[in-house]
Order: C-alpha cells, then sequence, then structure tokens
C-alpha cells in the first residue's frame, strides 16, 4: 500500500468509520508513522459534517444557506462579521460612522487584503460587489438591502460611503452575512464551482455528494492565527448516519446535528465530547403555495394552520427542541409579538373553515418534504394531523436540489416544510414572485412604511403589525422557531453556541 493510495482511501464514506479507522491506521505503517505522530499532525486538521450538501459555492446567486455554511467567512469575507452573541464586528472594514439619519455609512477598510488570485482588495471591488447585488439582474436573495443604496462613493482607495435611499438600523449585520461577500471581478462567473475571496481558506477538493475540503491560505494577512490547516466538511442528511458519525469518531464537530434523542450518549460522556445548546433565529413553517386553488383562499390556508398542533410537531420534528411561533418572527427579535393565539390550533375551527370555503372532504394536497430530518419527521406529523380535518397531504421525498429547483424555483409544489434560517427575512412578503406566491397591496404598503422608520419604537410597532398581518392571512402556517443542537469531541475549541445566522466560522476553531 503506497503513501499516495492511502490519502485517496480515507474519508470517502463517513458511514464507513471503522473500515476508515483501520485504513487510517494501515496507512500509519505503510508510511512508517507511528500512530502517536499521526494523531499529533492531525490537530491541524478537523471534519465538521452538514445535513445538507450546496448547491454551489456562491452564496450570492443561490438561496440555499448550506453555501453560507461552506463559505461564510472561511472562503469569503464581508464588511462586517457577525458573531455568535449578534454583534457585528470589524472584518473587511476597519470602522465606520452614520449620520444620525442611518442614511449615510462611512466606512473605512482594511488595507494590505488581497484575495486568493493575487487581486486587491480596496473600495472599488466594494462598489463593485455591491452595485453587482443590486443590478436589475442580480439574484442576490437580498437584492433589496442595496437597491437601498442610492449612491456610493469612494473618495479614496480605502474609503466606502454609502449613501441610502432609506436609513437602515439593520445595515451592519446585513453588511455581515453571506449575501453581502465582497467578490473579485474577475472570478464572478466562476465563484460558484471556484470561489475566490479574501478569506483565510481556499476550496481544495468538491467531491460531489460526500464532502468539501478546504485549505488554509498562506497568503491570508493573519495565515499566522489560523490553526486549522485542513478542514474536511461533509455531508450527511439522515439522522441515524449523523449520530452514527459522531460516536465513531469519524466527525469531528457536527453542527446543528439531529441528534436530540440520542444527547444521553453525548452528555455521559464529558471527557469525550461536548454539547452546545442554542437559540436561533431561524423560523420553521408549512409553506403554502398561495397561488393554486384553493389554497389561493384564506380560508383553507387557515384551516390547515389550526389544523396543525404546533407542540406535537416540535416533538415530533426536533424532539421538543423548539418554541412555537404565530408568525414569521421568533421570540426575543426586536418588536416581537405574541401571534400564536391567532391560528391556534382547533380542530373544530379547521373543519368549519374549509366548509366555509366550499371544500368537500377530502381535500388533497401533495406535500414535497426535503432530506432534513426535521422536515421528513415533521411532514409525518403534519399530514397525520391535516387528515384529521378532511385535508389528504400526499408525502414526496424530494432531494435537496430538487427541493431548490422544484419547489423554490417552479413552485411546482401545494404544502412543503422548511426552515428559513435568515434572521431578517420578513421582506419576503413584499418580495415579488417569492416562492409561495404571497401578494398583498397591504402588507407592500406596510413594509414600506417599516424601512423608511428609524426611530426603534415605531419600527417595532409596525414591525407588530407586519407579524400579525401575515399571521391573519396565513401566508404559512408557522410552526416554531428550532433550538440548535451541537455535539463535537471535547477538545475543539472556538465553536459557537448560539447561531443568529448560518455560519461555520473555522477562523477562530483549533484543537485544545
Amino acid at each position: 500500500m503506497t503513501g499516495r493510495n492511502c490519502s485517496k482511501g480515507i474519508g470517502r464514506r463517513p458511514w464507513m468509520a471503522s473500515a476508515a479507522v483501520t485504513l487510517t491506521a494501515a496507512c500509519a505503517l505503510a508510511l512508517g508513522l507511528p500512530q502517536a505522530a499521526q494523531a499529533q499532525a492531525r490537530k491541524d486538521a478537523l471534519v465538521l459534517a452538514m445535513t445538507l450538501e450546496p448547491p454551489g459555492m456562491d452564496p450570492t446567486a443561490g438561496a440555499a444557506s448550506a453555501i453560507a455554511e461552506v463559505t461564510l467567512y472561511n472562503v469569503y469575507e464581508t464588511l462586517t462579521k457577525i458573531g455568535s452573541d449578534s454583534k457585528a464586528a470589524p472584518l473587511l472594514a476597519q470602522s465606520w460612522t452614520v449620520s444620525p439619519d442611518l442614511k449615510t455609512w462611512t466606512f473605512k477598510l482594511r488595507g494590505g487584503v488581497t484575495f486568493h488570485n493575487g487581486e486587491i482588495f480596496d473600495a472599488g471591488t466594494v462598489k463593485f460587489a455591491f452595485e453587482r447585488a443590486a443590478a436589475k439582474d442580480s439574484t442576490n436573495k437580498d437584492k433589496a438591502v442595496f437597491a437601498n443604496i442610492e449612491r456610493i462613493d469612494t473618495p479614496d482607495p480605502l474609503t466606502v460611503v454609502l449613501q441610502l435611499k432609506n436609513g437602515n438600523p439593520d445595515l451592519l449585520f446585513q453588511l455581515g452575512q453571506a449575501t453581502a461577500i465582497v467578490v473579485e471581478p474577475k472570478s464572478v462567473a466562476s465563484n460558484a464551482t471556484q470561489p475566490v475571496g479574501t478569506g483565510p481558506y481556499r476550496l481544495e477538493n468538491w467531491a460531489k455528494g460526500s464532502h468539501v475540503t478546504l485549505t488554509r491560505w498562506d497568503g491570508y494577512r493573519a495565515a499566522k492565527d489560523i490553526k486549522l490547516r485542513r478542514v474536511t466538511m461533509r455531508f450527511i442528511s439522515d439522522p441515524a448516519a449523523q449520530v452514527a458519525s459522531l460516536l465513531s469518531g469519524d466527525v469531528d464537530v457536527f453542527p446543528r446535528v439531529a441528534a436530540a434523542r440520542s444527547l444521553k450518549q453525548f452528555e455521559g460522556q464529558p471527557k469525550k465530547y461536548q454539547v452546545l445548546i442554542g437559540g436561533s433565529r431561524a423560523k420553521t413553517i408549512v409553506a403554502i403555495n398561495n397561488k393554486r386553488k384553493p389554497l389561493d383562499d384564506v380560508r383553507v390556508r387557515r384551516a390547515i394552520a389550526a389544523a396543525i398542533d404546533r407542540q406535537a410537531v416540535i416533538e415530533g420534528a426536533a424532539d421538543g427542541f423548539g418554541v412555537p411561533i404565530g408568525s414569521f418572527y421568533v421570540p426575543g427579535a426586536p418588536g416581537y409579538v405574541d401571534t400564536t393565539a391567532i391560528n391556534a390550533f382547533d380542530q373544530a375551527k379547521a373543519r368549519a373553515l374549509l366548509h366555509q370555503a366550499g371544500i368537500t372532504p377530502p381535500l388533497t394536497l401533495t406535500m414535497k418534504l426535503p432530506p432534513t430530518p426535521y422536515a421528513r419527521q415533521g411532514g409525518e406529523v403534519i399530514a397525520a394531523q391535516l387528515a384529521k380535518v378532511g385535508i389528504v397531504a400526499k408525502i414526496e421525498n424530494v432531494e435537496w436540489a430538487q427541493w431548490m429547483s422544484g419547489v423554490y424555483g417552479q413552485k411546482a409544489y401545494d404544502l412543503t416544510v422548511i426552515a428559513h434560517v435568515e434572521p431578517l427575512d420578513f421582506g419576503n412578503f413584499a418580495r415579488p414572485g417569492y416562492y409561495w406566491g404571497y401578494e398583498s397591496p397591504e402588507f407592500n404598503a406596510l413594509w414600506g412604511r417599516i424601512q423608511a422608520t428609524v426611530q426603534p419604537e415605531e419600527r417595532n410597532r409596525l414591525m407588530g403589525e407586519a407579524q400579525k398581518l401575515v399571521a391573519q392571512d396565513a401566508v404559512v402556517a408557522y410552526l416554531y422557531q428550532p433550538t440548535w443542537i451541537t455535539v463535537a469531541k471535547a477538545g475543539v475549541k472556538g465553536l459557537w453556541k448560539d447561531m443568529p445566522l448560518m455560519a461555520n466560522d473555522l477562523s477562530a476553531v483549533s484543537w485544545q
């Protein structure tokens, strides 16, 4: 067995843990390396697992949060960086000032920064990236953030001035999200497969269907502070396989793992594992296609919502790790109001609403479920609940790429279960052509008022009105705010507990 064959054979199948361990030991012997030396060398390498595989590597070109899980703060960087405490810190911008009306933002950029391809980062590249995000043909899911920029001035190579149409108190957070990455102009056409950024890691390899490998970039401005030389990100969607990968030691870290039913196995071995349970700004929902009959009737949508026992879904889909929500907003967010009573669980009311809408049971609908454990498990619970009021939800399990193209892209669905993980995405209800097909002049006018308001108390009051409106319109059936679980080996340091956005920031991660 040669060294070359060893390197090709290790780590291809995350579920073949025992074989991988045996192969690793055999390779060590073949290469003449004592196992102790190999264990020491492994302290600058990490295996991190994810539930879903990203469809590409450009977060400005696709809506899948898995893109950010791989690339944000690792390959690409943003002007600001959001920490687990939800606060914005300097990243490519060293500092900033803002006018009292929150319309003029001046950013002082970090000097001496280069992209992976050797090009210089400066104010011109920021201007390019943000204008591209706002362009007519932009596919950036946060296009509205950049469309609010009236003018971008670059008085010198390290200064960017953003003049906004409406003052924006959320801008610093939004400029730390994956959709605000600063891209190198020459790389935009190939970033989906060959990403070029200013971050501490470069894409070494992408084995479709299996894993992504990132390697430390020696040209990074603070390369000496990056402790991990290589990080392999494996894709494991099956919950049993997720737990097995951790128990076998084949995976070092699994953020947002579906391990609630197995927590005692990990919590009972504190010398071997660490368990982090933290908050999120995610919203798990039953998305409803408002454009399809009879789902275009608000009474039918309200019936669907009333037929669902949120707490039972939380138990079935997330093993109790979640908080019920009644709108597209979560407890703790600015301006949150409790709307769970608007469409409370009431099977008799659900049947009455269907009758009022002229529906003669059974009403047959399709429910397309992506491969995430919460969707597959929760979908079964929801289908059983809907059946009790005369709605037959025919489940179709689809792969992630099919969900992204068929459900999100082509809107070819009736119902689906999905978690929206972005913290500042309430504006999706005003987004033309969005996949749930909601069109409301009343909401659009209200959202416009919110965007034009910077006074915190008034803005929060209006956000409360917006939450109530989309709850009353039952645009979707709002289920719960998930609580994320991360399981990792005890020796891994620098992991996030709370996750305000979807990112696996590797820059501060190391072995103890």
